[in-house]
């Protein structure tokens, strides 16, 4: 068996598109805040990405770049200024902060109502209890593309490998309210190669290169791989690096009846679902009519 290619970097331009033609219904423009602490450089790219795409669906796009050593206290500050600004209808805090800032507290300073990340106490509650509300991109990208398929989702084994509060915990909630039946595996789970063999939908969400080998996706499985790692590759030349999944991808396609690539599978989607939840909570604040998204 030779698995399809989940698209996810087609899926996710069709989506963008379609929040581009939302916001060009409604009455005002929505604006997202980006804030960023410190001068990572892969978060610098992905925040200027993020600020790019707002403005190419035609949202407003603010920036909050902050020094490294900018102490807790001033950046749950600012992040609250935010969420007090009824001009601004979403806030992102580009993780990882510095070690000195305390996480949860910066998101916990967000307005649930604005917290497009999905990250927040409320949030996470919201999801957990099935109430509606913001998504997390990442893990509610998985659910879009496993739907994409075309595979009927309820019923369904899903083994989400990793239990971080960005995507492993909130992947199992979100394949839970689509009827699914979920196991989270993690470092301390017990034979974990037999455990995914058990999975119709597998979810690797550990951030460790080439980890899930092929033989434990069973055939005919869906593979919705969510690591993205950097790697040596010294094919392309001397200090030159690529980019992989958490899954050895060549034997695992043998096996899957779905995959997504990396890059170009569920990377993608995080910064369409992004836009998406923008337009969303600019609509529930300022009681515009909701697009179907």
């Amino acid at each position: 068996m030779s698995a399809r290619i989940i698209d996810g970097k087609a899926i996710a331009a069709d989506l963008r598109a379609r929040v581009g033609e939302a916001v060009k219904t409604l009455p005002g423009q929505p604006a997202l805040a980006v804030v960023i602490v410190g001068d990572d450089p892969a978060s610098q790219v992905y925040v200027r990405s993020k600020v790019k795409e707002t403005a190419a669906a035609g949202m407003r796009s603010l920036h909050v770049e902050l020094p490294v050593d900018t102490p807790e206290a001033d950046v749950v500050a600012r992040v609250k200024a935010l969420s007090d600004d009824p001009a601004i209808d979403g806030i992102l805090v580009q993780l990882p902060l510095p070690a000195h800032i305390d996480a949860q507290r910066v998101l916990d300073a967000i307005d649930p109502d604005k917290d497009v990340d999905g990250l927040t106490d409320a949030g996470a509650g919201r999801l957990a209890l099935g109430r509606p509300g913001l998504r997390p991109c990442t893990p509610y990208g998985c659910v879009i593309l496993a739907k994409s398929t075309g595979e009927k989702l309820a019923g369904k084994n899903v083994v989400v490998l990793g239990r971080s509060i960005l995507v492993g915990r909130p992947a199992a909630m979100l394949f839970l309210l689509e009827d699914c039946t979920v196991t989270i595996a993690h470092s301390k789970t017990r034979d974990l190669a037999g455990l995914c063999r058990t999975a119709d939908i597998l979810v690797p969400a550990i951030g460790r290169p080439h980890f899930v080998q092929g033989d434990w996706v069973r055939e005919g499985a869906m593979v919705l791989d969510v690591g993205i790692n950097r790697v040596p590759a010294p094919e392309k030349g001397e200090g030159k690096t690529r980019l992989v999944g958490d899954v050895d991808y060549e034997p695992a396609a043998e096996r899957a009846g779905w995959i997504t690539p990396v890059p170009g599978g569920v990377g993608p989607m995080t910064i369409a679902c992004l836009l998406r939840n923008t337009v969303l909570a600019a609509c529930v604040r300022r009681g515009w009519k909701t697009p179907a998204l």
